[in-house]
């Protein structure tokens, strides 16, 4: 398709949503929101009959040489739910956490002597959750050791372990670095202690300091994360966090910006006025900004947009190298990952994943297929270049000359003081780096626009389009809601994957949802009011 034509198609709000806004201040309206929180685009999808039989046969394939090769383990387990986290999923209960590292050990297992694991070089392992730093000494000592003994972990293989300061005792230090950890990531998210205790956060800034200067004394890669815009935060309490961190001795730092998840419990907590508001798009903006000029100013060195290194101990390789199109195996209740093809998300519930354990199968709740491998490589390339703060139009022309017509798109964003281009390559202003997500996201839709003969999904996402396949299937389940209520239902599905299914036959689709677990279909209709 042309990219003018498929333009032209969409209504004047919805070529906002992809385009943003022609505007005098592009750092705080260049869009009305951020677009996704991870840019990238998704294939079709694989019905549930049919997913444990693609997914054995894409592991029963060698791995792809060509590509670096990555391992996710997800710990769905937290001591504490903080108010601003949508990736909560189960209190730590000792017992609970037993049965489960049981299982996700089971899984590993299963599958390291793959012909697609076997004999594959891992350049890096992220154990991320939840907060995987909550497992018992035990249990993390079990884990580690089974990662090591079942793949081959390159020379250098990095891997990281996330966690909170509440868990840095001796102990748990000690057994983490003994059995192979080499750099720790620490979601601090604020030093305020007013701040913290107000999300959920359970140790006061003295206590936070102490805790990392003792982390520092062993020899292991730190980094820690900060929050931007997080409820009744200044810019006063902001910048000294930065500074903070700027002269804390770790090695690496990540700057986030907050996202409220709509019905979330921050979302109600400041609706009902149990905390302050949150900072808007446009004094997050100034945040980001503000904290940006101060660490290049102190000569910190930038990875990626968000993320900063003070010494060159800090690599970021699974963050780098999984924006970057590598093949990411993942085990583990919520993990989700992609390989040979296929992507997938393992499943959310315990309950349930135990019981695919226990049947000897891959604990899958959705899978995909991956994007055509020339139209990922691509998007790929252009999500990892954007993250570094640029495009590259030459190579894009050199990969496909249909490409080219990308340069309109280009060229507005220039127009409107988000890109800055010399000889070819475009780097985003301050005002492009603050929106980069949304650029991103809609960049890599205008690709698969030119590239995909079959790719009507985003056209059809940006319009927001109720007449599809997946409405009709949704008016087959829920009879009593009308097309406004199914549109708001759709529209409570990810984005990402919402493309995914409007790509789907009408018998495809009904049969993914009719097999969704019962819980999560009981959601969906209460989500419907029905």
């Amino acid at each position: 398709m042309k990219l003018d034509q498929y333009l032209q198609e969409l209504t004047a709000a919805k070529r906002e949503v992809l385009l943003g806004r022609d505007t005098a201040d592009p750092l705080h309206q260049a869009f009305a929101s951020k677009r996704v929180v991870h840019a990238g685009l998704i294939g079709g999808p694989i019905p549930p009959a049919e997913q444990q039989r693609a997914y054995q046969e894409a592991l029963g394939r060698p791995a792809d040489l060509n590509r670096q090769h990555a391992l996710y383990i997800h710990i769905p387990f937290c001591q504490t739910k903080c108010l601003y986290c949508g990736f909560y999923q189960n209190a730590s209960r000792q017992e609970v956490e037993d049965t489960y590292v049981k299982a996700l050990l089971g899984e590993i297992q299963m599958e390291a002597k793959s012909s697609q694991l076997e004999k594959t070089a891992i350049d890096c392992v992220f154990i991320g959750g939840g907060t995987p730093t909550s497992l018992s000494a035990a249990n993390a000592a079990a884990l580690l050791q089974t990662i090591q003994q079942s793949f081959r972990l390159a020379e250098n293989c990095e891997v990281t372990l996330e966690g909170r300061i509440h868990d840095l005792v001796p102990e748990k230090i000690e057994t983490w670095l003994q059995h192979g950890v080499n750099r720790i990531s620490l979601g601090v998210q604020s030093f305020d202690t007013t701040l913290r205790q107000r999300i959920g956060r359970i140790d006061t800034r003295e206590e936070v300091l102490k805790r990392l200067q003792l982390l520092k004394s062993y020899d292991v890669t730190v980094i820690v994360d900060l929050i931007y815009g997080l409820p009744g935060q200044t810019m006063d309490m902001w910048m000294r966090d930065v500074q903070t961190l700027a002269e804390a001795d770790v090695d690496g730092m990540d700057l986030y910006q907050l996202n409220i998840f709509p019905g979330g419990p921050l979302d109600k907590a400041v609706k009902n006025g149990a905390v302050p508001a949150c900072a808007d798009i446009a004094g997050q903006a100034d945040m980001y900004v503000t904290a940006r000029d101060y660490l290049l100013g102190e000569g910190v060195e930038r990875l990626s947009l968000c993320h900063w290194r003070r010494t060159k101990r800090e690599r970021s390789l699974y963050n780098t190298m999984a924006k970057a199109g590598a093949d990411v195996y993942a085990f583990g209740c919520g993990a989700g990952g992609h390989f040979g093809g296929i992507s997938w998300m393992n499943q959310r519930n315990l309950t349930a994943y135990q019981q695919d354990w226990e049947k000897g199968q891959k604990p899958i709740m959705m899978a995909g297929h991956q994007v055509e491998a020339k139209l990922g490589r691509i998007c790929d390339g252009i999500i990892s270049d954007l993250e570094k703060g640029f495009v590259d139009f030459r190579r894009l022309l050199i990969a496909d000359s249909r490409l080219e017509e990308l340069e309109q798109v280009l060229s507005l964003w220039k127009e409107r003081g988000l890109l800055a281009e010399d000889l070819g390559i475009y780097r985003l202003t301050k005002a492009g780096e603050f929106w980069y997500i949304s650029l991103t996201q809609s960049l890599v839709e205008c690709v698969q626009v030119l590239l995909d003969e079959e790719a009507e999904a985003p056209a059809e996402e940006i319009n927001g389009k109720t007449t599809d396949v997946l409405d009709e299937v949704l008016a087959e389940m829920l009879p009593e809601a009308n097309a406004a209520k199914r549109q708001e239902l759709a529209s409570k599905i990810p984005a990402a994957v919402r493309m995914m299914l409007r790509r789907s036959s009408k018998e495809k689709l009904r049969n993914m949802l009719a097999g969704m677990p019962a819980a999560m279909r009981e959601k969906m209709l209460a989500k419907a009011g029905v």
